[in-house]
C-alpha cells in the first residue's frame, strides 16, 4: 500500500515557474563578463538546480579548471545583480497548470511547498511578480539561505517537514526538472521523486538519477499521488 501523500515540494525555475531560463541565462552572462566562454548547455548541465554560487563554483570548476572562491564571489554579486533587474524587466508566467494543481492539492489536503537554490529575497520577489501568495496558492517556500546544506542535501525538505509536522518522508513527494532535485528527494527519504521536462534537464539527463517517474506537465503528477 503506498503511503498517503501529505506534502509534496516543487522546485520553482522550470518546474512551477515559466521563466525560459532566464536565471540560467543570467547565470551564463555573469559568468561570461569575467573573461569566459561557457555555453548555456554547459551552464544548465552543471548548474541546474544549485544554489547559485555552488553553481558558479561547479561550472568553472568543471568548464574552465578554475577554483577561486574570491571571483565566485565576484561573480555571484554581478549575477544577483543582473537577475534582479531581469525579473524586472522580462515576463514571468506560472508553469502550465500549476495553479490549476495546486487548487486540486489543495482540496485533498495535500500541502504544497516551494524550494529553490535561490535565496530568499529573490525567491519572494519571483513569487511577488506571479502574484502568489503563501497560504494561498502554496503553504510554503524553503530557500537556499534558510538551511545549512543545499541540493542535493536534504536540508530543505527537511526543514519543510519540520515546519508542518510531516515525520514519514514516505508521505513526501520531490518534484523537479533537474536531476539534483531528484538526488535531493531521494536524500531526504521521500516516497516519490519524480522529474519533470519543463525546464533545465531532458527527459534522458533526468532518467541519469533514476527518478521513480518522469512527467511533461505537472497536473501528470495527481495520479501518481495516493490521497
Amino acid at each position: 500500500m503506498q503511503n498517503k501523500t501529505q506534502m509534496v515540494v516543487f522546485d520553482m525555475a522550470g518546474t512551477t515557474v515559466n521563466e525560459n531560463n532566464l536565471v540560467y541565462k543570467t547565470l551564463q552572462k555573469a559568468i561570461n563578463k569575467a573573461g569566459f566562454e561557457i555555453s548555456l548547455e554547459e551552464v544548465l548541465a552543471e548548474g541546474a538546480g544549485k544554489e547559485k554560487k555552488q553553481a558558479i563554483r561547479s561550472i568553472l570548476s568543471v568548464f574552465a579548471g578554475v577554483e577561486d572562491p574570491a571571483l565566485t564571489d565576484r561573480i555571484y554579486q554581478s549575477f544577483i545583480l543582473q537577475l534582479t533587474e531581469a525579473y524586472k524587466r522580462e515576463e514571468v508566467l506560472p508553469q502550465n497548470n500549476a495553479k490549476e494543481l495546486f487548487a486540486a492539492l489543495k482540496e485533498r489536503n495535500i500541502l504544497t511547498i516551494l524550494n529553490t537554490g535561490y535565496d530568499r529575497t529573490t525567491a519572494q520577489s519571483i513569487i511577488d511578480k506571479l502574484g502568489w501568495k503563501e497560504g494561498v496558492e502554496f503553504d510554503g517556500l524553503v530557500t537556499a539561505t534558510d538551511v545549512d546544506k543545499n541540493r542535493p542535501d536534504p536540508d530543505m525538505i527537511v526543514f519543510a517537514m519540520q515546519r508542518f509536522g510531516i515525520t514519514n518522508s514516505n508521505n513526501v513527494v520531490k518534484v523537479g526538472d533537474s536531476t539534483i532535485d531528484i538526488e535531493e528527494g531521494q536524500n531526504a527519504g521521500c516516497g516519490l521523486n519524480i522529474g519533470i521536462t519543463t525546464g533545465a534537464h531532458t527527459a534522458e539527463q533526468l532518467q541519469t538519477a533514476n527518478p521513480d517517474k518522469i512527467i511533461d506537465d505537472l497536473i501528470d503528477l495527481l495520479p501518481l499521488l495516493n490521497y
